[in-house]
């Protein structure tokens, strides 16, 4: 059995577009796409109309797996109009070119890396630093991986996370976070003035809050499972990362085909050029990667999943609200008997004094 670099190295002959194959994939998945949206903005049926709108939420997310690739220069380079395609779909659903490919290279460098910033990935704190924090900063950290912040990745991970913040930080490095906002929000209005606000909720609205809500959580859950491992920067290994830290999520094929096949996260890890229309080919040739971490899209592992907030060094694990609570209460039983201990030791000292006084 391979192990660690020599795991990546076995992997670069799937790392080799099949270039018809990448434009079939395109240009269907653009078809269907198109089509989808469509039935979702024309208001001649509501259950049609929603059905529709569904469908066009897992077209975007099966289509952002394509940008994705794109910009990993796993697909279609070359291509000018497979850069305009994919530029217009970065600004449409609030992930612009320039930011998600600094803040995705950066993941993918510094993946499971504990006392790193959290650029483009979900923060992660360790029991000892959630305990030393305030109580503002242990509210926000629980906050920004909350099921709900989760659940809302529209507005939180992709409007305000991808544009307005960025614009706030760097607007002069990113000024196409701009122009995504303009471009998204002036889709929903030529929507709204043209075809109504019935278009505009389930047309526009519906599907956005589907791809954000399945965007955010997937990208979590790939790196924040109950079997998931972490390292200091100085432990830290590229290929231990990428089969500890990265999950595979099981799902039914139609759900892997909607998804393009990224619940193969550990081997999309292992190696990014390699396009996502080969990863089950690489898990089913490649024993190495064949008993990965693993969860799915079943609630009882989404339950998993989200309950857990921080890494535990002592446990060398993941753990959660309930753990982290009883943590808090040792700690202040502690502080509370080394005080008493002190008090004694001081009121000892004083009564010894007045006697020799």
């Amino acid at each position: 059995m391979l192990e660690g670099k020599d795991i990546i190295l076995a992997s670069r002959k799937y790392a080799v577009e099949d270039r018809p194959r990448s434009w079939r994939v395109l240009i269907s998945t653009t078809i269907l796409l198109f089509l989808t949206s469509l039935g979702g903005i024309i208001n001649f049926h509501i259950i049609p109309q929603l059905i529709c709108a569904i469908l066009t939420g897992l077209l975007i997310t099966r289509f952002f797996i394509l940008y994705h690739d794109y910009l990993h220069k796993a697909i279609l380079q070359h291509s000018g109009f497979a850069r305009t395609l994919f530029t217009l779909l970065g600004l449409f659903i609030l992930a612009p070119n320039s930011i998600w490919k600094r803040s995705h290279d950066y993941h993918h460098t510094h993946n499971s890396k504990l006392y790193t910033a959290s650029i483009g990935s979900f923060p992660l704190v360790t029991k000892k630093e959630y305990l030393q924090g305030t109580r503002t900063e242990r509210r926000l950290y629980l906050f920004v991986r909350h099921p709900f912040t989760i659940l809302f990745g529209y507005f939180f991970a992709f409007l305000w996370g991808f544009c307005i913040r960025t614009l706030i930080k760097s607007a002069d490095k990113h000024m196409d976070a701009l122009v995504a906002l303009v471009f998204h929000f002036g889709v929903a209005a030529a929507v709204y003035f043209t075809l109504g606000l019935q278009s505009l909720l389930i047309g526009f609205a519906i599907p956005s809050f589907m791809y954000g809500a399945m965007g955010s959580y997937l990208f979590y859950a790939q790196h924040n499972f109950p079997d998931a491992k972490f390292k200091s920067k100085q432990d830290w290994d590229y290929s231990f990362a990428a089969l500890h830290s990265s999950s595979y999520m099981k799902m039914s094929k139609i759900m892997h085909w909607f998804t393009g096949n990224i619940g193969y996260h550990h081997i999309h890890h292992v190696n990014a050029k390699i396009p996502f229309y080969k990863l089950p080919l690489v898990y089913k040739e490649m024993p190495e990667l064949q008993h990965p971490g693993t969860t799915s899209l079943m609630p009882w592992d989404i339950y998993k999943c989200l309950r857990i907030k921080v890494w535990d060094h002592e446990e060398n694990k993941m753990i959660g609200l309930r753990e982290i609570h009883k943590a808090m209460r040792e700690a202040k039983k502690y502080a509370l008997v080394k005080n008493r201990v002190f008090m004694t030791s001081s009121s000892d000292n004083t009564e010894e004094d007045i006697n020799l006084g």
